[in-house]
């Protein structure tokens, strides 16, 4: 059983933030929706684990 990393894990965050920000730069609203499923998408098939991508999905889901 895997469980889902939270703790800081990438090298060089302030780097990432930059690019996934210049991704994108330029593009319209559904655009950028676009970008960011697709980005979801390729990550989620990398990571491959149900149970960690469903820890993911409720981490992430708004609460209230």
């Amino acid at each position: 059983m895997s469980t889902l990393n939270t703790a800081p894990n990438i090298a060089r965050p302030d780097d990432f933030y930059a690019a996934l920000l210049a991704a994108h730069e330029g593009l319209s609203k559904a655009e950028s929706d676009a970008l960011n499923a697709r980005l979801v998408l390729i990550l989620s098939n990398h990571v491959g684990d149900m149970e960690v991508l469903e820890e993911a999905l409720a981490l992430a889901r708004p609460r209230g």
